[in-house]
């Protein structure tokens, strides 16, 4: 699981939703736009699904998950983050939820550094 510094005005983390749900995880966010393959809604314990917040089905599907396209795929991703309303506002709503309590952002790619999550998250915290 990720973690900010205490000094951080926002609680937020990320983590994979095949690891066990705890109370220190606070507000459960999944972030994937497919669900997660092999677990049930009891076992996953997500407050909300947000899958619109998700890449786009044409750029999940270029990426692939091969970290040689990663930095193209954090770069695709971004620009949808900050250009499509929706997703606009789904991250605004994430982070004045981060201000008021724990939030874990859940997600299930294997890989946790080169995963659209993980480009979320750092996203999230440059704002």
């Amino acid at each position: 699981m990720t973690r900010l510094s205490a000094e951080h005005p926002y609680r937020i983390c990320l983590k994979r939703v095949y690891e066990p749900a705890v109370p220190e995880d606070g507000y459960r966010i999944l972030v994937d736009r497919l669900w997660p393959r092999g677990v049930s809604k009891p076992e996953v314990a997500i407050d909300e699904w947000m899958k619109e917040i998700a890449p786009s089905p044409d750029l999940r599907q270029w990426f692939g998950h091969m970290p040689e396209r990663f930095g193209e795929f954090s770069d695709r991703y971004i620009r949808e983050l900050e250009e499509e309303p929706e997703r606009v506002r789904l991250a605004a709503k994430i982070m004045e939820r981060a201000l008021e309590q724990q939030v874990t952002l859940v997600y299930a790619a294997k890989d946790s550094i080169h995963n659209h999550a993980a480009v979320l998250y750092k996203r999230l915290l440059s704002r």
